[in-house]
C-alpha cells in the first residue's frame, strides 16, 4: 500500500456517520475512496457544493462540474448547487464538521502554512483560512517529510494559514494529536517505528501511553 493511500485510509477512520465535511485539493480528495461502510457522510465544496461526488469515469467527465481544485467531479441524489456567499456562509457559519488539508508545513501549536511559499508560483490559498477556523475539526493529511525534511516543526518557517487551528495530523508514519501540552504520538503507521517518527519530526512529540499502530485493511 503506497504512502497516500496509508494516509488517506486512516483519515476515513476518523470521520462520523452524518458528518459534513470539506476536503482539501489532491491527497486528502481520496479519503472519499475509503469511507466504512455503513458511514454516510455529506461532502462540502467551497466552490457551492454539498453531496459532492467521486470522480467521474474517464470520458465521462462534464467540466463544467468541477471540485474546488477544478477537477472534474459528480454530484450524489440530493446534493446541491449554491453560490459562493452560501458557501461561504455554509463554512463560517459553523456547518462543516471537519476540513481535511494538505499542509506544506504544520508546527507544535497547531499552525498551518499550507498557501505560500514565497518566490514562487503556487495556486494560492483557496478556502483555508476559511475553512480551518469555521470548521469544528482540523485534520491535515500529509506525508510525513518533503524530500526528507520534517514538515512537522517546531515553529512554521513560511506564511501562515492560520494559528492555533490544526486539531489532528494523519501522515503515512503517524496519527498526532495537537494538545495544550504538545504534539502527542498517539499511532503509528504500518511500517513506522517510534524512532523512525521522532527522527522524521523536527517537533518535539509526547508518545501516548496507549500508543497504537494504524488498523488498515489490506
Amino acid at each position: 500500500m503506497d504512502a497516500k493511500t496509508v494516509i488517506a485510509k486512516r483519515v476515513a477512520q476518523l470521520l462520523h456517520d452524518g458528518d459534513v465535511v470539506n476536503l482539501g485539493i489532491g491527497l486528502p480528495t481520496m479519503v472519499a475512496n475509503y469511507i466504512p461502510e455503513g458511514i454516510d457522510i455529506t461532502f462540502q465544496s467551497e466552490n457551492g457544493f454539498l453531496g459532492l461526488g467521486s470522480a467521474p469515469e474517464s470520458g465521462k467527465e462534464d467540466w463544467e462540474l468541477v471540485n474546488a481544485g477544478g477537477m472534474p467531479s459528480s454530484i450524489v441524489p440530493g446534493g446541491m448547487f449554491f453560490d459562493s456567499a452560501t458557501s461561504f456562509g455554509i463554512i463560517r457559519g459553523g456547518h462543516v464538521d471537519a476540513t481535511i488539508l494538505g499542509a506544506m508545513q504544520v508546527d507544535e501549536k497547531g499552525n498551518l502554512a499550507n498557501w505560500k511559499i514565497p518566490g514562487k508560483m503556487v495556486p494560492g490559498m483557496g478556502g483555508a483560512m476559511d475553512l480551518v477556523v469555521g470548521a469544528k475539526t482540523v485534520i491535515i493529511s500529509m506525508v510525513h517529510t518533503q524530500k526528507g525534511k520534517p514538515k512537522i516543526l517546531k515553529q512554521c518557517t513560511l506564511p501562515l494559514t492560520a494559528k492555533d487551528q490544526v486539531n489532528i495530523i494523519v501522515t503515512e508514519m503517524a496519527l498526532i494529536r495537537v494538545t495544550d501540552k504538545g504534539l502527542v504520538l498517539e499511532e503509528l503507521g504500518p511500517e513506522a517505528t517510534v524512532e523512525d517518527v521522532i527522527a522524521a519530526t523536527e517537533a518535539d512529540l509526547i508518545v501516548s501511553p496507549d500508543l497504537k499502530r494504524f488498523g488498515l485493511d489490506d
